[in-house]
């Protein structure tokens, strides 16, 4: 059988289901302008309406400030990170609706900022893969792992931004949380995408930077879980990972030769 090397351990599989943001694509570099002009044109209407965030700023969605104020990151517990477009909208919409604004306005309202902010994000296509992704992937093809992407986006947004990263021909299931009735951690994601590529649960992985991604391939069954964790402190929130890596560079697929065999 296939599989991967880890830590110079080998993980024997035939898939590897991964997550989109923040695992295949720079989370950052994506999303970071988007969800600050969110929050920003959220912040100039309740001035507007005479009120204030009844929250820090830090805390609405997980964006992180430095001390100018200035987005320095997210937190990758908070929604911004783990939550989908519907929920981050109702949390933004509650705060106009504690200013006064009836609720279906509130709503309506939040999806225009999304809208306005999401109009940069077309533009510059700013979707740069993770180092060393692109190595791993081919090496994951020339041995015949199948591989899957499975989102809290929408399953076309994903298409879009993996075909913008040049790696759409990689993945042959895009589960996105329109194909399936529960998101993340729930099972459902990983289940249909593992019967789409035709791999059973105890010979796939699942590769995200989340502990909803974690939690979602405990569910499942998956072999082994594997958190990415590019800036390091991955121990802190990934507590469902059998192991924890900071990226593609030092992994590689292949048949097994030598190393020790892993295991859960």
């Amino acid at each position: 059988m296939p599989g991967i090397y880890i830590n110079e351990i080998f993980v024997p599989c035939r898939g590897i289901l991964f997550d989109k943001d923040g695992t295949l694509l720079d989370f950052m570099q994506l999303w970071g302008d988007w969800a600050n002009t969110l929050t920003e044109l959220l912040e100039g209407h309740l001035a507007v309406l005479g009120a204030r965030l009844p929250v820090e700023k830090s805390r609405l969605i997980g964006l992180r400030y430095d001390q100018d104020n200035h987005v320095g990151g997210y937190d990758k517990t908070g929604p911004l990170a783990m939550g989908t477009e519907e929920e981050v909208t109702a949390l933004l919409a509650w705060q106009l609706y504690v200013a006064g604004v009836p609720w279906n306005e509130a709503v309506v309202q939040v999806r225009q900022f999304s809208a306005s902010a999401m109009v940069e994000v077309e533009k510059r296509r700013s979707a740069h893969p993770i180092p060393g992704l692109k190595a791993f992937l081919s090496s994951c093809r020339l041995v015949g792992i199948e591989l899957g992407v499975v989102t809290s986006d929408t399953t076309p947004e994903a298409i879009k931004h993996l075909e913008w990263l040049g790696i759409r021909d990689y993945f042959r299931s895009v589960v996105g949380r329109d194909r399936v009735v529960k998101g993340k951690p729930d099972p459902e994601m990983a289940i249909l995408a593992m019967h789409e590529l035709g791999v059973p649960p105890e010979e796939c992985l699942v590769f995200g930077d989340s502990n909803a991604d974690m939690a979602m391939g405990k569910q499942a069954g998956v072999y082994w879980k594997v958190g990415i964790a590019l800036e390091g402190g991955g121990a802190s929130y990934l507590l469902d990972a059998d192991v924890i890596v900071p990226g593609y560079e030092k992994l590689t697929a292949a048949f097994e030769e030598a190393g020790q065999q892993g295991g859960n």
